[in-house]
């Protein structure tokens, strides 16, 4: 076996683990790459928070003295409490197509699991609901999105050959952005604020956005705790979230909604896509990467990503989606928005999918989650 696998210990080879899939991935039209600032300070210690309740390696494959194939295995200790589960989980999977390479990435995983005495690993799946996760498993020639992984198809066979199973997909969907609302859509979103005492709050000031956005990562963490893998967002997490979108942050496309007590019930963020932006930059903001992102954010842009749509679970049968659909909608239209592109969703999560059946919608990728038991 000429495999040789290295742990990422210097900021060097961390550099080297981070830029390997914009090589491996450099004919893929589909692929666009994170940008890469972010990912290095995803995993460093001191910049990202969520390094306080979890730990990581990361190792890079060499194959013939060339990077092979690289991955992340992570034990995340909140999420372990929180579901009761005793697991290793595992992200940023990638490689080349060969068996040698995925075989001995991932036996690192396993290999630190059992000396923790943990029981499964499973993944792709990070720190928290705010990272990237799913393998991608349907929808390889769709243009990905800014917020989620690309992978080949052959990564399937891989993973079904290191003995991993199915543990949960999510689905995407493309939601193309009608020209007008139903009037009768409208009308239901007027009488509800007027029955339940909702205000429809906007942004033209990113300060005001700022205050609020503390609250809405508190709605965000209460929706979306009884998803699959979630795990509390502490204060410290929420903050570094802020502080990394606020300045990026279309104040068009964003909307929180207040009930009688002038309590935060609802927040919603859309974003003008980055995806061709990055890909023409190869997730780098220098020398020119800044202004194209700058100009797809701000500028002309007919295609958003919908990074949120939260609604404290008490306000969720009281209408309250159908008034934040109706603003962002209209806001899409007035804007010469023509597709929504959600973010990955939960296969069980009937709610959220039954929204698109009124639209002109197509599922167009699914995400898996794949889970295996380590062995003694």
């Amino acid at each position: 076996m000429n495999v040789t696998i290295k742990e990422v210990l210097t900021k060097s080879d961390l550099k080297k683990w981070v830029r390997f899939p914009t090589v491996l991935y450099k004919n893929v039209p589909a692929y666009v790459p994170f940008l890469e600032p972010d990912e290095i300070g995803t995993f460093t210690k001191g910049v990202n928070p969520a390094y306080d309740f979890c730990d990581t390696k990361l190792f890079l494959a060499y194959k013939d003295g060339k990077i092979a194939g690289r991955i992340c295995a992570l034990i995340n200790n909140a999420a372990n409490k929180k579901w009761g589960t005793n697991a290793i989980r595992f992200t940023r999977f990638d490689f080349i197509d060969d068996y040698e390479v995925s075989s001995a990435l991932f036996n690192e995983v396993i290999k630190w699991g059992k000396e923790k005495g943990l029981k499964y690993a499973m993944g792709p799946i990070g720190f928290t609901d705010l990272d990237h996760e799913g393998m991608l498993v349907e929808g390889f020639d769709e243009l990905n999105m800014s917020i989620t992984f690309y992978n080949f198809p052959y990564y399937i066979k891989h993973m079904e050959k290191l003995g991993l199973k199915k543990d949960i997909d999510w689905m995407e969907f493309l939601v193309k952005v009608p020209n007008e609302i139903d009037p009768r859509f409208k009308k239901m979103s007027e009488y509800l604020k007027k029955r339940n005492g909702y205000e429809l709050i906007t942004y033209t000031d990113k300060k005001v956005l700022y205050k609020d956005a503390f609250e809405a990562f508190e709605v965000i963490d209460e929706a979306f705790s009884v998803l699959y893998g979630t795990v509390p967002l502490t204060k410290e997490v929420m903050k570094k979230a802020i502080d990394d979108n606020i300045p990026v942050v279309n104040l068009k496309y964003v909307c929180s909604v207040r009930d009688r007590d002038g309590k935060l019930v609802g927040f919603a963020l859309m974003v003008p896509s980055i995806a061709k932006a990055l890909k023409k930059s190869n997730g780098r903001l220098f020398p020119f990467g800044v202004f194209r992102l700058l100009k797809a954010l701000n500028g002309k842009n007919d295609r958003l990503e919908m990074f949120f749509i939260a609604v404290a679970p008490e306000h969720q049968a009281k209408g309250l989606p159908a008034i934040i659909m109706d603003h962002m909608l209209q806001t899409c239209i007035d804007n010469g928005v023509k597709y929504c592109e959600t973010g990955p969703e939960l296969e069980t999560n009937e709610k959220v999918q039954s929204m698109w059946k009124t639209f002109d919608a197509r599922h167009h990728k699914r995400r898996r989650c794949w889970k295996t038991e380590i062995d003694g």
